[in-house]
């Protein structure tokens, strides 16, 4: 059984390795042939990028296939697989909840990386991208990634999904991760600056969080910074890739987001 669960969770930290090597791989070629030059002079940079997301895909792949093990050999998680089990509207239904729930995790949790002490123990590696590039999506120190690891695995307890649902989050998951850190906008304007540009995040509005550290601190949503006051709005992205943030006035920016 150890061995199982072992080789479930090497099977799941390949895929998750694989999943972002491919997915910031395309954004990466996009970005060039839209906006070259836009990551020159940033390959060291990115090279760390990359090594510290291989490891982070460690973090997340372990908890993933022990679950994954325990859903397919012991009944274990509300995972189904029959469409009918539940009625249809709720497959749309149980994809909101789980975003939802994600980004209040992600959302809280990403405010206490803030605190100066947290900051500079683990937030520092995923900020040391300045500007972020389409690999900075997992760059993260084991500890925030251990954070982030454990919320899908716990959620498949909590909320029932359907297999097919539970692919689209984590479809969602990846693409946003990555396309908010790449330096440009991929989504037209009537959607980031219109009526549901209010309410959602995109590569515009977490910018300005890379270029001020103590605002915008959602994933998917801006409802919990806008509740709560920390919503600064859209980001530059010329004035992100011109410059390079100090690490003391980062700490200090980061101070103020406790």
């Amino acid at each position: 059984m150890a061995l199982a669960i072992l080789l479930s969770a090497l099977a799941m930290t390949a895929i998750v390795g694989v999943r972002y090597l491919l997915t910031s791989g395309a954004f990466a070629l996009a970005t060039r042939v839209k906006h070259p030059g836009l990551y020159a002079g940033l390959d060291r940079q990115m090279g760390k990028e990359v090594r510290w997301s291989l490891a982070s895909a460690a973090i997340y792949g372990v908890p993933a296939g022990v679950v994954a093990w325990g859903w397919q050999n012991l009944g274990w998680t509300r995972i189904y697989t029959e469409a009918a089990a539940y009625p249809l509207w709720y497959l749309p239904v149980s994809v909101l909840l789980y975003l939802f729930a994600h980004d209040t995790w992600f959302y809280w949790t990403h405010r206490w990386m803030h605190v100066p002490k947290w900051f500079r123990i683990a937030h520092a590696v995923h900020h040391a991208s300045r500007p972020p590039t389409a690999w900075a999506a997992m760059s993260f120190h084991p500890i925030e990634a251990l954070t982030g690891a454990l919320v899908i695995p716990a959620l498949v307890f909590l909320i029932p999904i359907h297999i097919a649902a539970l692919g689209t989050v984590l479809a969602i998951m990846t693409i946003m991760g990555v396309t908010n850190h790449m330096g440009w906008e991929m989504f037209p304007r009537f959607m980031t600056r219109g009526p549901l540009g209010a309410w959602l995040i995109t590569a515009s509005h977490h910018q300005r969080h890379h270029e001020q550290y103590g605002c915008n601190f959602g994933l998917y949503f801006r409802f919990w910074d806008r509740l709560c006051g920390t919503d600064k709005g859209l980001g530059d992205f010329a004035r992100s890739h011109g410059r390079r943030v100090p690490g003391a006035a980062a700490g200090r920016d980061a101070g103020r987001a406790a």
